[in-house]
């Protein structure tokens, strides 16, 4: 069996940009590790989500039911480089830049009128990771190494489903006291670039006569410490003008920092030729995105304690089949499933609730150790409703998300 002609063919799709539950982009794999030889790749995909969902209303805030929140998810790209050079016969260093973790939502409407317009988030990171693999024998390997991630991101919560604009009775006239009231609306905080370093260990079993390999990653959490501005508008009453209010609006401005931590994960791994030129593979992956936390001291002591984003983990599952069709083409197809959460109130930072897909990717190897692979991804998303306080605010269903991906790799 051409393992490493499957293996490229497998991968195709999976070196593709993701979308997936929480923050995560990519799944943070280190197989790279085991590509036969020397070898280098270049990656790119883009993923196109359709996220739409509808307004349910609020009625104490003269909010009607039916606003049409149309795609606020974003399109994005996403671009891999990856090496594996032998030092020796059991020693290999490997090389992985990737933008594992990142966000882009924004909802359309006016503030004032809709339960979420205005609300948007967008945050990215970007990783070079630095590994090593020794092998033990023809069976175990062990590897690990450090990963340097640079983060950034902005937030801005609006609508009247975060209470409104904040309004404060300055004119001393007592019979205005009643319009004042506290809110969260139009606050927004930027998060400053950050670096910070973590770490990947893991090991793998192999048995080369039946292309068998079991492979378990571990990736640590990064902790970041981000230089922060927070911003919330306040409309001050500074008199009367006949029977009308005199405002001014006010921005009150915090400085500070905040620290943030991406997420850990656990990565298993497998595949195992089955029959001549066909191989079955798959995966599980387990993210800990519920300890993903965003609180601004002004957020945090004014707003709300646990902070601006609450997301599950996730547990990811994929099984697919690879088959070598001609000496220099491969082709695969895959399933995958993140499960949902029994509770379907979601942050409208990311107002979904895991997914299915399916996956299909070809290879055509050319003479010289050239490589070019592809792949297309279909998904549908789980429904979900975007929530503030514990109650549902919008209504998020039928959701899909398309990726399409290219890789060009080079073996010497």
């Amino acid at each position: 069996m051409n393992k490493l002609l499957l293996g490229t063919a497998l991968a195709a799709v999976a070196s593709s940009a993701v979308y997936a539950g929480g923050i995560e982009r990519t799944t943070q794999s280190a197989l790279v590790l085991y590509k036969d030889g020397n070898y280098v790749e270049l990656s790119h995909g883009q993923v196109t989500p359709t996220v739409s969902g509808e307004g349910l209303g609020i009625a104490a805030g003269g909010v009607a039911a039916g606003t049409d929140y149309d795609k606020v998810a974003q399109s994005y790209n996403q671009t891999g480089i990856s090496a594996k050079i032998d030092l020796t016969d059991r020693l290999s260093f490997g090389l992985v830049l990737d933008s594992p973790f990142g966000a882009d939502i924004e909802y359309d409407g006016a503030s004032l009128t809709t339960e979420l317009g205005g609300t948007s988030a967008s945050a990215e990171t970007k990783a070079q990771t630095f590994l090593l693999k020794y092998q033990f024998d023809d069976h175990f390997s062990g590897f690990g190494g450090i990963r340097r991630q640079t983060a950034s991101g902005d937030i801005t919560l609006d609508g009247i489903a975060y209470g409104g604009p904040t309004v404060v009775n300055r004119s001393g006239i007592s019979l205005l006291d009643s319009r004042a009231r506290s809110g969260a609306s139009g606050y927004s905080v930027e998060l400053g670039e950050s670096t910070a370093t973590g770490f990947v260990v893991g090991g793998a079993y192999e048995r080369k006569d039946i292309a068998l390999r079991v492979a378990v990653t571990y990736n640590s959490a990064i902790e970041h410490e981000m230089d922060t501005t927070e911003v919330l508008p306040v409309t001050a009453i500074v008199g009367l003008s006949g029977l009308t209010p005199i405002t001014a609006t006010i921005n009150n401005t915090t400085t500070g920092t905040t620290k943030v931590k991406t997420p850990q994960s656990w990565n298993l791994e497998f595949q195992s030729g089955v029959a001549k030129d066909t191989l079955v593979f798959g995966s599980i992956r387990w993210v800990e995105h519920s300890a993903f936390k965003i609180a601004p001291d002004f957020f945090k002591d004014n707003v709300k304690k646990s902070g601006l984003v609450d997301l599950d983990d996730t547990t990811t599952y994929r099984l697919g089949v690879g088959r070598r069709f001609t000496p220099n083409f491969s082709a695969q197809a895959s399933i995958a499933h993140e499960r949902s959460s029994s509770d379907d109130l979601k942050s409208p930072l990311a107002p979904t609730n895991g997914y299915t897909g399916i996956s299909i990717g070809g290879a055509y190897k050319f003479d010289g150790g050239l490589e070019l692979a592809g792949g297309v991804t279909y998904l549908k998303l789980g429904d979900a409703k975007a929530a503030t306080a514990d109650t549902a605010r919008a209504d998020f269903s039928g959701n899909t998300a398309m990726g399409a991906g290219i890789r060009i790799s080079y073996a010497f």
